[in-house]
């Protein structure tokens, strides 16, 4: 039966978005640090792979404690990036060529080092005291709450300058702004005006879930024993946080054509209807990582050491995003990101499969409800890395575990195997543009160590290659553009029970996707549905060379083998 179209056509659902990390993506003077000419020294790549938007994170003026995430001034560029000349161009010369951009916007906290904070400490009485939280120590003299920072330790930074605790649920360098002064979300607002006035066409908005805390401020439930513990829930998607981001809306978002993406961390997808539902007017899409998070013991440090996966558990992830958001609301499709491990070593097979396995993650993204998020260098298969000693990682986040593992009494080969599967430092190493010392990234030394495997895993060598990774995803992008199906097509799972097939159909009209994926390194039996096995299928793509046929017939799946088939569904 032809499902009836009932969808709303909206650009940012229609576009593939490119995330960049400037640190590392291309440096053009040779300090070793990647910079905003850089990255329009690549537009005619990105336009050339076919990406509609790119996000670029934080190239703000900051002292990077948190690689820009700690943000000193949000009206200047920091100087290692360039100028706001060089930003003008690099928006002049995206939108010549049709690409959008968008960029981070971080309004969760600030940097101890911004003028707002530095005038905050200076008295009780400063005009700006109550942009951030401050709260007097407990009666013993210890922090105001138990709470614990998501980067570790306490989330209370005692000030001596001024006598009483500021809260930061990030680094202690990172001071969460208060939202509940009404001057400090006038100034915010100004922000995000100034920047879209400049021409920029939408926003990620770091943390943004996080922006309001629980009133009064009540210590979490735990032992007595232990002085700080977990404590999301108390400043974690609280209800007051979407009367904040409807005002944003209202106020600021909804006066331009533009897209906006939340980070929200611990949201499943009826918390996410309230914040991209379509009648709500907050944001289009959020991050989620329920996903991601599949492999994460949730066991305090031992969280580093990733444990195995099922295919299972992720099915039932997918399938209730993919089913609740329908029609209401809209995903963001993504494996990576600057803060994640490369998914290719996380959720495939880097060894023996690299390539397969690669170009399978590639078609599930690209292929579900939503807007897919490539994260650079995603598009060659770039790995994680593994290096030799804790003085080569850059990531603050990195070093504090290690020094708490060795607290605790890990030994140095078992810190360094949690680094190797889990720092964040795996998805900022330079990317990879050819076999040239430091993969072509820069003529200095960089930032951070290039990966070794540049020497054959990188753009130049892929672009040469008709059956490379990045070849790939230049047919699933044009083949997401070529069918509205794979855009709004609803989602229904098959092949609930296999093992190590994940299967879906896409419906639209009178269009009908089947994609079938084989997430294991062995091959493995397909068996259809009868409904669908005696159809007639076109196959639009495959990840391997096989004998797959228009009839998606039963047969065998190679290792990590997708297929792609399109039929036309005849009225009744």
């Amino acid at each position: 039966m032809v499902q009836e179209v009932d969808y709303k056509r909206k650009w940012w659902k229609e576009s593939v978005v490119y995330q960049i990390y400037p640190r590392s993506f291309m440096d053009t003077n040779g300090d070793g640090i990647g910079d905003l000419k850089g990255i329009t020294s690549k537009l005619d790549y990105l336009h050339d792979l076919g990406v509609d938007v790119i996000w670029i994170c934080p190239f703000y003026k900051s002292p990077n404690d948190d690689n820009g995430y700690d943000i000193s001034d949000y009206y200047a560029v920091s100087e290692e990036f360039g100028t706001m000349a060089d930003f003008e161009q690099l928006l002049s010369e995206a939108h010549r060529k049709g690409i959008k951009v968008i960029a981070d916007l971080v309004l969760n906290h600030t940097s101890d080092e911004h003028p707002w904070f530095v005038e905050s400490r200076q008295s009780k009485d400063s005009p700006k005291r109550d942009y951030y939280i401050w709260k007097k120590a407990k009666e013993n003299n210890e922090p105001p709450t138990n709470w614990g920072s998501f980067f570790g330790g306490s989330a209370w930074e005692f000030d001596e300058q001024s006598g009483e605790y500021y809260l930061h649920i990030f680094n202690r360098k990172q001071p969460d702004l208060n939202w509940e002064n009404p001057l400090l979300i006038e100034e915010l607002h100004r922000i995000v005006r100034w920047w879209l006035d400049k021409g920029l066409d939408g926003f990620r908005i770091d943390a943004i879930n996080h922006i309001v805390k629980m009133e009064n401020y009540p210590d979490a439930e735990a032992p007595a024993h232990e002085k700080i513990v977990s404590a999301h829930h108390l400043f974690s998607n609280l209800p007051k946080v979407h009367d904040h981001i409807q005002n944003l809306n209202r106020e600021v978002f909804r006066h331009y054509d533009i897209m906006t993406v939340g980070e929200a961390a611990n949201t499943g997808p009826e918390e996410a209807l309230l914040y991209v539902d379509e009648k709500r007017d907050e944001l289009n899409m959020v991050f989620h990582f329920e996903h991601i998070s599949m492999d994460n013991n949730n066991k305090g440090l031992e969280s580093w050491e990733k444990k195995p996966w099922q295919l299972s558990q992720l099915k039932e992830i997918l399938n209730q995003w993919q089913t609740k958001l329908h029609g209401k609301g809209w995903n963001a499709n993504f494996w990576s990101n600057h803060d994640q491990p490369r998914a290719i070593s996380r959720f495939g097979n880097d060894q023996e499969f690299r390539i397969e396995s690669a170009k399978l993650l590639a078609t599930l993204m690209f292929m579900l409800e939503g807007t897919p998020y490539i994260y650079q260098g995603e598009e060659v298969g770039m790995t994680n890395i593994k290096l030799d000693s804790i003085d080569d990682y850059r990531d603050s986040v990195t070093h504090h575990f290690y020094r708490l593992a060795q607290k605790e009494g890990w030994t140095e080969n078992r810190i360094m195997r949690a680094i190797h599967q889990s720092s964040r430092d795996n998805a900022r190493t330079p990317m990879q543009w050819n076999d040239h010392s430091h993969g072509g990234f820069t003529t200095g030394t960089p930032w951070i160590q290039a990966n070794p495997n540049a020497s054959w895993i990188n753009v130049e060598s892929a672009e040469k290659d008709p059956n490379s990774i990045l070849n790939y995803y230049k047919k699933l992008i044009s083949l997401r553009k070529q069918h509205l199906v794979a855009v709004y097509g609803k989602y229904e799972p098959i092949l609930l029970d296999h093992s190590s097939i994940l299967a879906f159909t896409r419906t639209l009209g009178n269009e009908q996707l089947v994609v079938v994926m084989n997430f294991s390194d062995t091959s493995t039996h397909l068996e259809i549905p009868e409904a669908l096995a005696d159809k007639s299928f076109e196959l639009l793509l495959s990840n391997v060379e096989s004998d797959a046929d228009e009839t998606l017939a039963n047969g065998r799946l190679q290792p990590y083998e997708s297929r792609i088939y399109l039929r036309e569904v005849l009225p009744c």
